[in-house]
C-alpha cells in the first residue's frame, strides 16, 4: 500500500510540474501582442502638438558636451563649490569632430575659461547652449511664431513658422525658421556670430554655424531634444547631441528674473578702477 501511495504521489507531482512548465512556456509561443502606441501630445487650437510649458535639462552638458570626469573648476579659491561634476556626455559617437587647428583653439579656450567663457560675462547663451544650461526656459507656442524665453540673461528666441527669411544680420541667438514633421518640431537656425560657446569646456564654433533642432513630446512631462550641428570651418562633419528635457511641475512654476549683467561688472571692468576693491 505504501509503495502504491508513493507511486501515485510521484505521478501527481509529475503531472503538476509538467503542467506548470507548459503554462510557463505558453506565452512564448503565443502571438506577439501589439506594441504600445506612440505617444501623441495634446493639440493646440491649430491641431499641432502642444509643447507649451516650462522645461529644463537635467544633465552636465553645460560643463562639457563630451564625456568627462569630475575636475576642479577654474576658480580654485572656491574649492568644491565651483568644481566640475562628471558627465556621461551627450554627443552621439562620443567625440566632437574638430579640425586640427580648431581643436587647438578649443584647448586654448578651456585654459582661459575663467575669463573667456561668454557665460561668465552674462552674454547671450547661443544655440543650442541655451537649451541645456542649468536654468529653465519656456516655450510659448503660436501659429505664426513660437517663442522660447530663457531665464538665463533674459534671452529670447523667435521661431518663425511662416514668412520665413534668412537672417538680416549675424547675432548671438541666430535666426530660426521652424516647421512641423508629424509630432516633431524642427527648428533650422543660421545667422550666428562666432562669439558663443557650446559649454564651459571651451567647445566653440565659427559664424558658419548651422543648427537643426528636433523637439518631440514623449510624455506629458518629457521632451526628446536633439540638435545636429554643422560648421565646415570648425568641424570635419556634422555631429549630433541628444537629451531629454523635463517639465517643471511646481504649482507656481515660472521664469524668474536672472539679469546677470550687474554681477559681471567687476570681472569685465574692475581693471579700470583707480582703487581696486579689497574684497571686504
Amino acid at each position: 500500500m505504501r509503495t502504491r501511495f508513493l507511486s501515485s504521489m510521484l505521478l501527481i507531482t509529475g503531472m503538476v510540474v509538467t503542467a506548470a512548465l507548459v503554462l510557463g512556456q505558453a506565452p512564448r509561443g503565443a502571438a506577439p501582442t501589439a506594441q504600445a502606441p506612440t505617444y501623441r501630445a495634446p493639440r493646440t487650437k491649430d491641431g499641432k502638438p502642444n509643447l507649451n510649458g516650462i522645461w529644463q535639462a537635467v544633465n552636465e552638458a553645460n560643463w562639457d558636451l563630451e564625456a568627462h570626469g569630475a575636475a576642479a573648476g577654474p576658480l580654485y579659491q572656491m574649492g568644491a563649490a565651483y568644481s566640475q561634476p562628471p558627465g556621461l556626455g551627450v554627443v552621439e559617437g562620443g567625440a566632437i569632430p574638430y579640425k586640427p587647428q580648431a581643436l587647438q583653439k578649443k584647448k586654448d579656450n578651456f585654459a582661459k575659461r575663467a575669463t573667456s567663457d561668454p557665460e561668465f560675462k552674462c552674454y547671450l547663451p547661443g544655440v543650442p547652449r541655451g537649451m541645456y544650461m542649468p536654468y529653465p526656459f519656456q516655450i510659448l507656442q503660436g501659429t505664426d511664431h513660437i517663442m522660447i524665453a530663457f531665464e538665463y540673461a533674459g534671452a529670447l528666441r523667435t521661431v518663425y513658422m511662416k514668412n520665413q527669411t534668412e537672417a538680416p544680420a549675424d547675432s548671438w541667438m541666430g535666426w530660426s525658421n521652424g516647421r512641423w514633421e508629424g509630432e516633431t518640431l524642427v527648428i533650422d537656425s543660421t545667422g550666428f556670430n562666432d562669439q558663443s560657446w557650446f559649454d564651459r569646456a571651451g567647445n566653440f564654433h565659427s559664424d558658419r554655424l548651422h543648427v537643426v533642432e528636433r523637439i518631440t513630446a514623449r510624455s506629458d512631462n518629457h521632451l526628446d531634444y536633439e540638435a545636429t550641428i554643422e560648421d565646415p570651418d570648425t568641424f570635419t562633419r556634422p555631429w549630433k547631441i541628444s537629451m531629454p528635457l523635463y517639465r517643471r511641475l511646481e504649482k507656481n512654476a515660472q521664469l524668474m528674473d536672472f539679469k546677470c549683467v550687474e554681477f559681471v561688472e567687476e570681472l569685465m571692468y574692475g581693471k579700470f578702477r583707480k582703487k581696486p576693491l579689497t574684497g571686504e
